[in-house]
């Protein structure tokens, strides 16, 4: 699974990484070294234009775009009742994210890019703490290169029945949620956890985002091909506190088992 991730790199940055349109930020989101699911991240995502103030319907003729936005982490379904449902979809499975219900709609053309600087795992060690549980080691895992991470995510806008939705003056009226893609870790990284954040590299992003891709293309694209040149080291306990945030999180420790 993916449950912890970094995202330090600015609006500025990603737009210019993903070639980014049209940036639709309400609010810039300080570097965080501690991504915690139902927190506010970065999406990158193609979205044909709506008509003014509505988040549903297409202007005529009109092409998809480009579109940097902050979502929260955690995936609500349009048919979700109560949005607290999305802190238990915080992942979905690569191969199965077809056919489940919470989302197969989002997967058939509502798909995204999730940027980060690299993502945490933790490792069971051999050492025992003194609740006689075996202690785990968090690794830090990003590329060799220091380039930007792409997740492979979907989101959803899931409408507050509660609010007023024909009133553009209540902006809290659309809930936008996202999911991180998960696949079989890669040798480089399996010795740590079994499953990973599915990595969409450059090449395959436009066929990703573009709603209009069709189905069994989708599904070729999601063939965990280029899951390499990924790097692990272990970091300081501190980021297991979601309250712990700062660049020291994601700097190296010593570890004494040799494990890659």
């Amino acid at each position: 699974m993916c449950g912890r991730y970094a995202s330090s790199r600015s609006p500025d940055d990603l737009a210019e990484e993903f070639e980014v349109v049209d940036a639709r930020l309400d609010k810039v989101l300080p570097p965080d070294y501690n991504v915690a699911p139902t927190k506010e991240v970065y999406a990158v995502l193609d979205r044909t234009p709506r008509p003014p103030d509505e988040e549903e319907g297409t202007a005529p003729d009109a092409e998809p775009v480009r579109q940097l936005r902050v979502v929260k982490w955690g995936l609500v379904p349009f048919w979700a009742k109560d949005p607290s449902i999305g802190s238990r979809m915080i992942n979905a499975r690569m191969e199965t994210v077809a056919e489940k219900p919470a989302f197969r709609r989002a997967f058939s053309s509502r798909r995204c890019l999730l940027p980060a600087d690299g993502y945490f795992e933790w490792y069971e060690t051999q050492q025992k703490g003194k609740s006689g549980k075996r202690l785990k080691q968090p690794f830090f895992i990003k590329p060799k290169d220091g380039s930007v991470m792409a997740m492979a995510g979907l989101y959803e806008i899931w409408k507050d029945p509660t609010r007023d939705s024909d009133s553009p003056e209540d902006p809290g009226r659309f809930l936008w949620t996202c999911t991180v893609l998960t696949t079989e870790a890669t040798d480089e990284v399996g010795r740590i956890h079994d499953r990973m954040p599915l990595l969409v590299t450059p090449e395959r992003r436009t066929a990703w985002l573009d709603p209009g891709t069709p189905k069994d293309q989708l599904l070729d694209l999601l063939v965990p091909a280029q899951q390499s040149g990924l790097e692990a080291f272990p970091v300081s306990t501190a980021v297991g506190n979601v309250r712990n945030n700062g660049p020291e999180l994601v700097e190296p420790v010593p570890f004494e088992e040799t494990l890659l």
